[in-house]
């Protein structure tokens, strides 16, 4: 077990009081007002429509804002993207990165990445901002450099974010972030009950991050949660 409680375990039983009462009772709207507080702009809009025709997930407004937000808390010139899907989270991630800053993103599918460089193009960074490297994201890890990057946002295959885990760590400079999305899994993560592969390699993963001596984790309650860490 991975020692998150159960819904039927006493710590989620406790009866909320006062203003905590106010906030747990209305978390999906709490939700759905972070989201709407971002302002995202056409490319974005265009973006995600692509990500929606191809029955791809991207991150919610709230989960980019917070993406865009911490590339600028590290001053990020260098960004690591497991994932590139249609450039949702890589439009957030340039936004908030140095406008000298390049972001190396991975995808097995090139043709999710041509939509993702229209997107990148209409939001109006250069071409020279973003590297593109089709392929298998543990085929491409092993060669970027080590300690050569800010920050690594890993949104790829869930069963393998244990790998994606030691090769950022590898990858980044001390005080560099890692950023893993969806760990929530809709709420399975939580459930108590029998759960596929990847439910347990993200249980594993949250586990294996909190429990590290080499990074200061946090998880944050945006989108379908966001489980950064900063590499000491």
């Amino acid at each position: 077990m991975c020692g998150f409680p159960a819904p039927t375990d006493t710590v989620t039983a406790r009866q909320p009081r006062g203003q905590e009462r106010a906030i747990t009772g209305n978390r999906q709207t709490n939700w759905a007002f972070a989201d709407a507080f971002v302002a995202e702009d056409e490319a974005l809009r265009w973006a995600r429509d692509r990500a929606r025709e191809a029955g791809l997930r991207s991150v919610s407004p709230g989960t980019g804002a917070a993406l865009g937000m911490l590339a600028a808390t590290v001053d990020a010139k260098a960004v690591a993207e497991i994932g590139t899907g249609t450039g949702v989270s890589g439009i957030h991630l340039l936004h908030g990165m140095r406008s000298d800053g390049v972001l190396t993103t991975v995808d097995p599918e090139p043709e999710r990445q041509q939509f993702a460089r229209t997107a990148f193009r209409a939001a109006g960074f250069a071409g020279n901002r973003a590297r593109f490297i089709p392929g298998r994201a543990l085929d491409v890890l092993p060669r970027l450099a080590d300690g050569g990057y800010d920050l690594v946002f890993c949104d790829g295959d869930r069963t393998e974010v244990l790998d994606y885990l030691a090769e950022s760590l590898r990858l980044l400079r001390p005080g560099g972030l890692v950023c893993f999305e969806g760990v929530f899994a809709d709420g399975r993560t939580v459930d108590s009950g029998p759960q596929p592969a990847e439910v347990l390699r993200l249980r594993e993963l949250l586990r294996a991050i909190r429990e590290s001596q080499d990074l200061v984790p946090s998880l944050l309650p945006v989108g379908d949660g966001l489980l950064c860490a900063v590499k000491r």
